[in-house]
């Protein structure tokens, strides 16, 4: 599939991998790049064989954040607008932020460079987050003035603690990928050339999981964040009669007592 500001393609059995690809300006967005990486999302979420989503960059960075040198005419045509920089902001990272915190398929950050501001706020709506060890990750908005505003003051917080998010977005800090690790930021770091190759094992060994069940696990644990123990019980309980009837969990009982490795259909 051909896009202007990504590449979209299956890089190994029911897994695939959207490559931010403004390598020239250290893939930070715009408007075209988030229109881009929308539209791949949606067709992810459609497609039942897709299993696991890799987001990462080209070149030597994951994203920068926004272009805020750009030249493509698109601040301009917002700014012809009532409440333009708002909209602006909504109808482009935002909503590309707000799409991947909705999926119930798995997604995983594979950070290659760093991944600063907007681009920080990406790979955290991501579920799962591994850096190559020369990754730098932070929020340097600040720096010019600008607000943590693509939904990293909601993600910021929920992934790294209240006090180290602010302290990060205030004096504008940007980590290196060993430090990262330790402030819970990334789940793993490996060496930058062997990148790729991890990120992938680790999304085909998520694409052998019974496909429903992975589903529904992954908006259980996203709805219980909001819900008392008994309310997420009762939302398990409503779960399993999706999940117990399907072919996959007939396939993995019987997989089971044969001792043998279950092939999960999505069924």
């Amino acid at each position: 599939m051909s896009y202007d500001s990504v590449l979209f393609n299956e890089v190994a059995p029911h897994v695939v991998q959207i490559t931010l690809n403004r390598p020239e300006r250290m893939n930070a967005y715009n408007h075209g790049l988030c229109t881009d990486v929308h539209d791949c999302l949606e067709l992810y979420e459609r497609n039942d064989d897709w299993r696991v989503l890799i987001l990462t960059g080209a070149g030597r960075g994951f994203c920068s954040g926004g272009d805020i040198g750009g030249a493509d005419g698109d601040h301009k045509v917002f700014m012809d607008r009532q409440l333009g920089h708002g909209r602006e902001m909504i109808e482009g990272m935002q909503k590309v932020v707000l799409k991947l915190t909705r999926l119930d398929k798995p997604t995983r950050a594979a950070i290659n460079g760093p991944a600063v501001a907007g681009g920080l706020a990406l790979a955290f709506a991501c579920d799962f987050r591994i850096a190559g060890d020369a990754a730098k990750l932070g929020d340097t908005s600040g720096k010019i003035g600008l607000l943590p505003d693509e939904g990293g003051a909601w993600l910021f917080p929920h992934v790294m603690g209240y006090e180290r998010a602010l302290k990060m977005t205030l004096l504008h800090e940007v980590y290196p990928a060993e430090e990262a690790l330790k402030l819970g930021m990334v789940m793993e770091v490996v060496a930058t050339e062997a990148l790729q190759r991890h990120a992938i094992a680790f999304a085909e060994s998520l694409a052998r999981s019974a496909p429903i069940a992975v589903r529904l696990a992954k908006q259980m644990m996203r709805r219980a964040a909001h819900l008392t123990l008994e309310e997420s019980q009762g939302d398990a309980a409503l779960a399993v009669e999706i999940a117990n009837p399907t072919q996959d969990v007939r396939e993995g009982v019987k997989a089971f007592f044969e001792k043998r490795v279950p092939e999960f259909k999505g069924k």
